[in-house]
């Protein structure tokens, strides 16, 4: 009896015993996953930002222009990606002068082509062509024939000419026109038909006496040049209206391109403002 409660005491203390491990077994377990945290199935997705009330998200500002990169508008440059004018409508007469060097535009707020200078002959003014909210379309001095741009009209003076001169190839003569009333015509000599006279809108860009000649007493340099002729007396080819002293050339076409006047006409063109719309048509 005594050997049987021995082994039953002994039975009795292993069972105890292996109970007493498999709880501190659990016990490790528990413990092991309270201490790591519990790993999720899938990845976090980011959360959407959102913009606080009243306040508006910002665009990136872009790069400042870089004016030094592009080409300057003036009789003396050719500038292939200008947008062409092939209009020969008269405006209202609005002209305006940038007060600096400005960019200009093939099409409003895009990446500019050129820039025009505040000065050229004299102050450059521009004829306005066209008009979008803020900008304003201008005919340019340069080649080729029909150069156009856009400008911002913030950054342009404007003043307007009661002016509009209107030279006709066929009949080769000359309007002066004053608020819608001719104030006279004449006849003119235009260019050979080795170097015609170019037509189209241009408009009058500068004022010029020049010592070294003698056929006129002042040269009025227009927006428009040569078809034919990359240069001519030193210059870039660039058409003007002058005088000259044969008045047996009028109505005739005897010249390099340029439209030679008689003298009345002559005077009266020096009071007309510089950016005011010069029209060649074939008429």
């Amino acid at each position: 009896m005594r050997r049987t409660s021995v082994l039953v005491l002994v039975a009795v203390l292993v069972v105890l015993a292996a109970a007493g491990a498999l709880g501190v077994m659990r016990g490790g377990d528990s413990e092991l996953v309270a201490e790591q945290p519990r790993r999720e199935a899938r990845a976090d997705k980011p959360k959407a930002q959102r913009s606080e009330p009243g306040r508006t998200m910002q665009k990136a500002t872009p790069p400042p222009l870089d004016l030094a990169s592009l080409t300057p508008a003036t009789t003396n440059t050719t500038l292939p990606d200008a947008p062409l004018d092939r209009s020969l409508a008269e405006t209202e007469g609005d002209v305006v002068r940038p007060t600096t060097t400005l960019a200009v535009y093939a099409t409003p707020g895009k990446r500019p082509f050129a820039k025009v200078p505040p000065q050229q002959f004299q102050d450059t003014w521009l004829p306005v062509v066209g008009r979008e909210d803020g900008w304003v379309k201008v005919l340019l001095p340069s080649r080729p024939n029909g150069a156009s741009g856009w400008l911002r009209e913030s950054r342009v003076e404007t003043a307007r000419s009661p002016y509009v001169v209107r030279v006709h190839l066929t009949s080769r003569t000359i309007d002066i026109v004053y608020d819608g009333s001719t104030l006279g015509t004449w006849p003119v000599a235009i260019g050979e038909p080795s170097t015609p006279t170019p037509p189209g809108r241009t408009f009058l860009l500068g004022s010029v006496i020049d010592d070294n000649q003698s056929y006129s007493p002042i040269i009025l340099p227009l927006g428009s040049h040569s078809d034919t002729l990359d240069s001519y007396g030193g210059g870039p080819g660039t058409v003007a209206l002058h005088g000259w002293p044969d008045e047996s050339v009028f109505g005739t076409a005897a010249s390099h391109g340029c439209i030679r006047v008689p003298a009345e006409a002559l005077d009266l063109l020096t009071q007309v403002p510089l950016g005011t719309l010069v029209i060649v048509d074939e008429r």
